[in-house]
């Protein structure tokens, strides 16, 4: 399948458009919610991205993953690097391990902001995307650290009625970025094996 061709973003983020869609009709479980106390089920690092506090806060995140899937198709991201953000999605929740201070978490920030990175490494190795690399790159390093999210991984948000968990926009940053390497250096040893294979 030509590159060009690849609906795997898109398709990704439908998933988690659906996902959060099932989630707000079934009244956005607790159980679903991500909880220290209870980080060993699994089912939490990935429910806890589809469940949000609030019709505010659910609508501002599809309108942000609706954006990021536009933009990863006009960008050509390629099917590992859609591999890279399945992937990030629940380490970006199981992050939130290094901040006590986070009690509970819900909501696709964390998995958008791993997008975001992702996208970021996609495009710094893209020729004729390095110009995106920057303003993407720039832009969501000057939001984090604007929250600063290692001194104040919870943050209260009078507009939204609750306490923001800006620590999850750093981990799945984090997330996003090692996995989207990760996926970068897999791909392109697997096709110099390829290539050399054909050499033979």
């Amino acid at each position: 399948m030509n590159r060009n061709d690849d609906w795997s973003w898109p398709t990704l983020c439908l998933l988690l458009a659906a996902g959060s869609l099932l989630a707000r009709w079934l009244g956005n479980p607790l159980e679903w919610e991500w909880w220290p106390d209870f980080a060993g089920d699994a089912m939490t690092w990935w429910a806890a991205a589809l469940v949000h506090r609030s019709t505010a806060h659910w609508l501002a995140n599809l309108l942000a993953l609706a954006a990021v899937a536009v933009l990863g198709l006009a960008l050509q991201v390629p099917r590992a690097q859609a591999w890279a953000l399945f992937a990030a999605w629940p380490l970006s929740t199981l992050g939130l391990l290094l901040f006590p201070q986070i009690e509970r978490y819900a909501g696709l920030s964390g998995a958008l902001h791993a997008a975001v990175a992702v996208l970021v490494v996609h495009c710094a190795f893209t020729r004729g995307h390095q110009a995106w690399a920057g303003l993407l790159g720039a832009g969501l390093a000057a939001k984090l650290l604007a929250e600063g999210a290692w001194s104040r991984p919870l943050v209260f948000e009078p507009e939204w009625g609750f306490a923001v968990a800006t620590g999850a926009h750093l981990t799945g940053a984090l997330a996003g970025l090692l996995c989207a390497l990760a996926a970068y250096g897999l791909s392109r040893m697997w096709r110099m094996r390829a290539t050399r294979a054909v050499v033979e």
